[in-house]
């Protein structure tokens, strides 16, 4: 069964169906680069992370170790996206939206898909380990969450809380990585395996401490409720299959249940800026933040399914807020 057009969930106008080479288009479409919503998802709260270590230690975000999580959250997103779709095909195979999918509907062999999943994961590794040793811990322990997703929806209502706690993981790891991660690290353990005397500077091992915490809390329900609205779109197609997810759990609830998330999602954030020590500029912005999610929340309609996803796609931008909001919230901020 070959599909050319569009997938249902990504743009019409996607970068994949326009300009990618015919060959290359089941491999991207695999590792979901014609819907880069999810790169970004996965990324964000990583580049908060950062954002927040290094307003603690009254610094800037390090551009290279940002960079180094936007290649490293793109590989493992397609790398669990097609792990996902390895062990999720014969469900995906009977909801319509995912019917198109590359190893459900036979563009890509199982086998293939392995291999696929392998390279991105390789790659991915060499990344990894120019970080901080606590990072690359945190890292190797976030296998265990990615592994454990695709089977959640067959064992509770709330698989999108487990996503919660895949998707902001990140948010630990770069508190980790920073400032003492990048190639900083890779320098040292050259310079250690040749016999050097070496001397990192504060936290060049990684460190954690409260407010990423609360940052991995405040991304914990903000996941919970953009991919509930996700959820929107399956409802039909999932109690047919008999997969679960917390849409169908909250059926007419669902609206109020995501602005309670929300809020939860905001207070946590909030909790955060006060503990790594912000400014007025973090409040400002994260009032803008919260508008963006209580929007959402307000036009949430059980029967929009084409709504849901335009409303789980502009979380992009929202994540985008905070971080911009702990990056100005930094500035003239004393460190702790």
């Amino acid at each position: 069964m070959t599909h050319t057009a569009p997938l249902p969930d990504a743009a019409p106008t996607n970068w994949v169906d326009r300009l990618a080479p015919a060959p290359l288009r089941p491999w991207l479409k695999l590792g979901r680069f014609d819907r880069p919503a999810g790169i970004w998802l996965l990324m964000l709260p990583g580049w908060q992370g950062v954002a927040l270590a290094a307003a603690v230690q009254g610094l800037r975000p390090d551009f290279f170790l940002l960079l180094e999580i936007f290649v490293g959250a793109a590989l493992m997103r397609a790398a669990g996206c097609a792990f996902n779709d390895i062990v999720d095909r014969d469900f995906d195979a009977k909801v319509a939206r995912t019917a198109g999918r590359p190893v459900a509907s036979g563009q890509i062999s199982v086998k293939q898909a392995w291999g696929f999943l392998i390279a991105c994961s390789l790659i991915s590794c060499v990344i990894l380990f120019t970080l901080s040793p606590l990072a690359i811990g945190l890292g190797v322990a976030s296998l265990a969450l990615v592994a454990a997703y695709p089977f959640m929806k067959r064992i509770t209502w709330w698989p999108q809380a487990w996503l919660g706690l895949t998707f902001n993981w990140g948010a630990l790891l770069g508190y980790a990585a920073a400032p003492g991660g990048g190639l900083l690290v890779l320098w040292g353990w050259v310079l250690a395996s040749s016999g050097e005397e070496i001397a990192f500077v504060p936290g060049a091992w990684g460190e954690l401490g409260w407010p990423a915490l609360a940052l991995y809390a405040s991304g914990i329900f903000w996941t919970l409720g953009y991919d509930t609205i996700y959820a929107i779109q399956d409802l039909e197609d999932d109690a047919l299959a008999g997969v679960k997810s917390t849409a169908r759990r909250l059926g007419a609830a669902t609206p109020r249940a995501v602005a309670g998330f929300y809020g939860l999602t905001v207070a946590f954030a909030a909790l955060a800026g006060w503990l790594a020590g912000m400014n007025w500029a973090f409040y400002a912005l994260l009032g803008l933040y919260a508008v963006r999610l209580f929007q959402q929340a307000w036009k949430v309609r059980m029967d929009q399914p084409i709504l849901a996803l335009k409303l789980f796609k502009s979380n992009a931008w929202a994540g985008l807020i905070l971080f911009a909001a702990i990056v100005a919230g930094s500035f003239h901020a004393p460190p702790l």
